[in-house]
C-alpha cells in the first residue's frame, strides 16, 4: 500500500503514553481466547498480605515506596501507568511510523466518506481514533488489548491498541499493511452505520432480542461494516494507492478472523449460534462485494441473504 507522503488525519488522540491499569470489555475485532483471565485474591491471601505488610512497616521498611519503584503501584494517585516513551520528552512511544500509517488510513477514509455522503446530500462527521496501550477508558467501557479494536457510538470514537496488528500477524497469519488498513476501515464502517442511523436502531432492537437472535443481527451489522470497508478499498484502488498483493492481504485477514475459523483454532469446534461477526466465507464475500461495487446500495446485509 503506497501510503507514505499522503495526508494524515488530525483526528488522532494518542494516549499511549499513559494507559489506565486494569482491563475491561469491548467489541470490534475481538479474538476468542485472546485475553488473559484471572480471579481476585482469596480472603486468606489478603489476610497474609496484611500481616506481612504490618510486620515490614514495624521493621521500618517503606513498603509503598518499594512497590512504586517496582512498578506494581502507579505514582501520583492517578491510576495510570507510564509506558515506554521515545526519550524525546514527548512521553509518546517510539513507533511513530505506525501512528503515521494509521493517521494516513484514517485521513483516506475521511476523504472517501465525505465524498460519498456529499453525493447523497448528507454531511459526514469525522470520527476520532484513540491510540492506547494496555487499557483505556471509553464511553462504552474499558478498552483493552484483549478486546481488540472497536467503535464506541456513545462518543463516536474508535479505540485501537496497535499491538493488535502484531497479534494478527503472529497468531492468526494476517499480515500486511492493507490487512491493517482493513481493520481501521471496518471500524470506520461502524461509524458510517452510526451516522446513517443503522447502528442506533440495532442497539435499540437488541434489547428485546434473545441472545441467539441478537448474535444473528450482530453478524449482519459486522458484515455490512466489512462491505463498507470494501467500498473504501475500491476508492483507494481508484486513487492508485494499492500495490500488488494488497487486496489479497485484506481478503486473507477477513478469512483468518471469521468466527468459524477463530473457534476452530481456539477451541477445536464451532458454535454457530454464538457467531457475532460472520464466518470466514461471509466476511470475504462482503468485503469483496463492497470492493467490487463501491456502492452503499450493494451493502444491504440487513435485508438480503448473507
Amino acid at each position: 500500500m503506497d501510503w507514505k507522503g499522503r495526508r494524515q488525519s488530525d483526528n488522532i488522540e494518542d494516549e499511549r503514553g499513559s494507559s489506565p491499569m486494569g482491563g475491561g470489555s469491548g467489541g470490534g475485532f475481538r479474538f476468542p481466547g485472546g485475553g488473559i483471565g484471572g480471579g481476585g485474591l482469596s480472603f486468606r491471601t489478603i489476610i497474609v498480605l496484611i500481616v506481612i505488610f504490618l510486620i515490614l512497616r514495624a521493621m521500618g521498611v517503606d513498603v509503598i515506596g518499594l512497590l512504586q519503584q517496582s512498578g506494581m503501584l502507579g505514582g501520583g494517585g492517578s491510576g495510570y501507568q507510564q509506558s515506554t516513551s521515545s526519550g524525546d520528552g514527548s512521553g509518546q512511544p517510539a513507533n511513530d511510523e505506525m501512528k503515521q500509517f494509521v493517521a494516513t488510513v484514517l485521513a483516506d477514509t475521511e476523504d472517501t466518506w465525505t465524498g460519498i455522503f456529499k453525493s447523497m446530500g448528507k454531511t459526514y462527521t469525522d470520527p476520532k481514533l484513540v491510540l492506547f496501550s494496555g487499557s483505556f477508558p471509553s464511553a462504552c467501557g474499558q478498552a483493552s488489548a484483549a478486546t481488540g479494536p472497536f467503535y464506541c457510538p456513545s462518543d463516536q470514537k474508535i479505540y485501537l491498541d496497535m499491538a493488535f496488528f502484531q497479534q494478527m500477524k503472529d497468531q492468526f497469519g494476517a499480515s500486511g499493511d492493507f490487512a491493517q488498513a482493513y481493520v481501521v476501515a471496518h471500524e470506520v464502517g461502524h461509524h458510517v452505520q452510526d451516522l446513517l442511523g443503522i447502528l442506533p436502531k440495532f442497539n435499540q432492537a437488541r434489547r428485546n432480542m434473545s441472545e441467539v437472535d441478537a448474535n444473528k443481527m450482530s453478524v449482519r451489522i459486522e458484515l455490512q461494516a466489512d462491505c463498507f470497508a470494501g467500498i473504501w478499498g475500491k476508492f483507494t484502488q481508484q486513487k492508485g494507492i494499492l500495490q500488488s498483493g494488497d487486496l489479497e492481504e485484506a481478503l486473507n485477514a477477513a478469512q483468518q478472523i471469521g468466527d468459524d475459523t477463530l473457534q476452530k483454532r481456539t477451541q477445536g469446534y464451532v458454535v454457530p449460534d454464538s457467531f457475532n461477526h460472520g464466518t470466514s466465507a461471509q466476511r470475504v464475500k462482503w468485503f469483496k462485494q463492497g470492493f467490487d461495487s463501491g456502492k452503499l446500495s450493494d451493502c444491504d446485509t440487513l435485508n438480503n441473504p448473507v
